[in-house]
């Protein structure tokens, strides 16, 4: 039959295929959910609010996001699927109508010091082509314009064994672009050798000062007075130059240490390796205020900091090489870009172009591809990540973001709305976790969770619009219009802390006047330089002036399965001495990572079974029965409780059982009621940290550093995460914390603080090479009657002024 002749009247909208307009979710269980159903429409932007903690990354990321990903996963062959990370299906009962997940998650970027904006993004890759192809003069591959990698030279006989074998003569060279001084990092480190050790005493004295190095070490410090190379009894400024060369700089060498094969390092090598090659935030507190102490970092003089080799830097496009062109603002290196006439290389041009215009479109032009990706914010971090998908032709796609305006201004959340829109107009569905009204404003369908977080959290309370929303009794409908009004009085401060002369990154030479022993908040656009005033002139300063700085930035924290709020905040020291005392027995015994740990399980509570590319099989150990522990281990107990089940307990529970009756325990209290403070009342001391949500996480570790002695305590964006009902809640905590003789600075978007505070300091007025000077200070009245800068015009449509 024609198509002309047709007699099916069906109309186009009654196509089966076009029934599948909803995701399903029905029973989800991942995590504290409690059997969510949910139907999701598609090509919608659908907004998940609710406390922190209430179960909004379950089920977006832990539910739908992880079944889209392993479902898609399941379609490559069994080797490509070995080397893919293993995923187990979520605990749900049904999910439906799922389409290609894309997550833009909050995590922040590598710290490696070899990773970059422009390695994280590939415009270095294009630019490496682009200089390869047109600069002057020619020196070889892309390989020649990258820092990471090295230059090599070969030659030698090969043999072949194939048929009667042949033994072929080889050479072989690579024209890599990494500085050889600094080894493409762009600094080196200057190690003080006072810190490493006593030169008045001998090896066998005990002549380190390094932590963790034990006189009786037998793979650090023994092998050094044992190896027969140095004399163990010689004061080390009495060793000859041989030997001063040998203790500092020898190669690795095979010594034999009381018939043991070792091998021993020259002790710069070996701190460079053990220390130095680490992350620097992974390392352990004390650890990395030795780093800090003997270690200082300077800018590579062989290539000025900019990690390639002289050849490299020698080769031109006109007059810009290429590290003249990672060093420029990303706006400025657009421009550059849009004014080369090569056709030779056209194709190239353009999609470098795009990628660049993607930065700017973004709000990130203030940015530099030399920039390391580690000192990115969460929020700088999350829009680098978005900036791949931007141009994409993709469409039917499911786009994941968590808070994707953490970090971002009033001014700049306009901007990621219109993004957000423009994923979606393109026929993709667009899920947001978020907690700011400005976007939940702009959904199309809205789910609310809760009613509280963790255990008290977990249900569905709200489908639907955003008027709908306001009318609902949820706790996000009722704060949804709150606005913290301006302060009627505001502290007189107690002194100044006095910066001069800032220069850090684009700040131009800041001069201005912190108020201490009241509440400041340091603000202005993304990218205006707050943080580089904040973390690189105050702490140096305020050093010196014996101000004792408590800085809290906003790094995730890290932590495995075996982590979890009682190791993390150092709770579970006092704890354990207590039962220790009560039973006379070892504090190690309560350790589920010590002697305490059930021998079936090694104290994980679950036994993993590793099924190759298919997803691993975790079961609850039938030996301890998920508890962690021995069974001889729960017949001590204190105040009636055995360690699993105090672990078990909410921190409200704890607090009122270490706070009286047998189990008191001071210190273990005061931890706890630190906890209480930041709002972390129903979290069970005991739960896994890779289970807590960016909120509860950054609640932690403000809870964790509270209890450090400073006078001055900085924070970083402590409202990420937070649901505007804890925002109250935090405003309360930094005011406890000023009236008890504290000075609290915050950097920081968020108008409620803005509002709250006693003094604002704004930096702009742009970002980048537009911002970096100070364009307010004064008290938020005087900024809202000013409306002199874009925070000013915010802060007064917020109070309603």
């Amino acid at each position: 039959m024609s198509m002309a002749m047709r007699t099916d009247t069906r109309s186009p909208a009654e196509h089966v295929a076009d029934s599948h307009d909803v995701i399903r979710v029905h029973g989800a269980r991942v995590n504290n959910l409690k059997d969510v159903s949910v139907e999701i429409p598609k090509r919608r932007l659908t907004v998940l609010t609710g406390v922190s903690g209430s179960g909004k990354s379950s089920l977006v990321f832990g539910t739908i996001a992880a079944e889209s990903q392993r479902l898609i996963n399941e379609t490559y062959s069994a080797f490509v699927q070995g080397f893919m990370p293993t995923l187990a299906r979520p605990e749900v009962d049904v999910l439906d109508g799922l389409t290609t997940a894309i997550i833009v998650d909050q995590q922040r970027m590598a710290a490696d010091a070899r990773s970059t904006v422009g390695t994280a993004t590939d415009a270095n890759a294009m630019l490496r082509i682009l200089f390869s192809r047109l600069g002057q003069p020619h020196i070889g591959s892309p390989n020649a314009f990258s820092f990471n990698v090295a230059s090599v030279r070969a030659s030698g006989a090969i043999t072949v064994e194939r048929g009667a074998g042949k033994t072929v003569k080889q050479t072989f060279s690579r024209t890599g672009g990494m500085c050889t001084r600094c080894e493409g990092r762009g600094t080196v480190s200057d190690i003080d050798l006072t810190q490493l050790y006593d030169d008045s005493k001998s090896l066998a004295e005990g002549a380190f000062t390094i932590p963790g190095w034990k006189s009786d070490s037998f793979f650090t410090v023994r092998v050094y007075a044992e190896s027969g190379l140095l004399d163990p009894d010689k004061p080390i400024r009495e060793f000859t130059k041989k030997e001063m060369r040998d203790f500092l700089y020898r190669e690795p060498t095979k010594v034999k240490v009381e018939g043991v094969n070792l091998t021993f390092e020259g002790l710069i090598p070996k701190i460079q390796k053990s220390f130095l090659s680490k992350d620097k935030d992974a390392l352990q507190p004390h650890i990395r205020a030795f780093v800090d102490r003997a270690v200082t970092f300077t800018a590579c003089p062989e290539c000025d900091g900019t990690r390639l080799s002289e050849a490299a830097r020698s080769s031109r496009i006109g007059a810009i090489s290429i590290a003249d062109a990672c060093a420029m603002q990303i706006s400025d290196l657009a421009e550059w870009v849009r004014g080369l006439d090569e056709p030779s290389v056209a194709p190239l041009l353009t999609t470098l172009g795009q990628t660049l215009d993607s930065f700017v479109e973004i709000g990130l032009g203030y940015l530099s591809l030399d920039r390391p990706s580690g000192t990115l914010s969460g929020g700088e971090a999350q829009r680098v990540k978005m900036i791949r998908h931007l141009g994409s032709s993709l469409t039917d796609t499911t786009y994941v973001f968590d808070e994707p305006t953490t970090g971002l201004h009033p001014h700049d959340i306009q901007r990621m709305n219109d993004l957000l829109l423009r994923l979606r107009d393109k026929g993709n569905t667009v899920l947001v976790v978020e907690h700011k009204p400005e976007t939940i404003a702009i959904a199309d369908h809205i789910i609310d969770l809760g009613p509280g977080a963790g255990t008290a959290g977990g249900t569905v309370c709200f489908e639907g619009t955003v008027e709908g929303l306001r009318a609902g009794g949820t706790i996000t409908g009722r704060h949804f219009d709150d606005r913290a009004s301006l302060k009627e009085t505001v502290r007189k401060p107690t002194g100044t802390l006095e910066i001069r002369g800032a220069t850090t990154h684009n700040l131009r030479d800041v001069d201005v006047d912190i108020p201490l022993g009241v509440l400041v908040v340091v603000t202005g656009v993304a990218g205006s330089g707050k943080s580089s005033l904040v973390h690189g002139s105050l702490p140096q300063r305020s050093g010196a002036a014996d101000a004792g700085v408590v800085s809290i930035g906003q790094g995730a924290i890290r932590g495995s399965r075996r982590s979890n709020p009682a190791t993390y905040t150092g709770l579970l020291d006092p704890i354990r001495k207590a039962f220790a005392k009560a039973n006379g027995v070892k504090p190690a015994l309560f350790s589920a990572n010590s002697e305490g740990a059930c021998p079936h399980c090694n104290g994980a509570g679950v036994i993993y079974t590793d099924l190759a590319m298919m997803a691993g099989v975790a079961t609850t150990c039938e030996e301890c029965e998920g508890k962690r522990f021995q069974a001889s281990v729960l017949d001590y107990h204190l105040g009636g409780r055995d360690i699993s089940e105090v672990l078990a307990m909410s921190v409200t529970e704890a607090e009122s059982f270490f706070g009286a009756g047998e189990a008191r325990t001071p210190a273990a209290h005061a931890v706890l009621n630190r906890l209480a403070d930041v709002g972390l009342g129903y979290l069970s001391l005991g739960q896994p940290l890779t289970t807590l949500s960016g909120g509860e996480r950054q609640r932690l570790k403000l809870a964790t550093h509270m209890a450090e002695k400073g006078g001055v305590y900085v924070l970083d964006e402590p409202t990420a995460g937070l649901h505007l009902a804890d925002v109250e809640q935090l405003l309360g905590l930094l005011d406890r914390l000023v009236d008890s003789g504290k000075s609290v600075i915050v950097v920081e978007h968020h108008q409620a603080v803005m509002a709250h505070a006693d003094w604002i300091v704004d930096l702009g007025p742009g970002a980048g090479h537009n911002g970096g000077r100070i364009v307010f200070e004064g008290t938020p009245a005087d900024l809202v009657a000013a409306r002199s800068t874009l925070t000013g015009e915010h802060l007064a449509a917020y109070v309603g002024a």
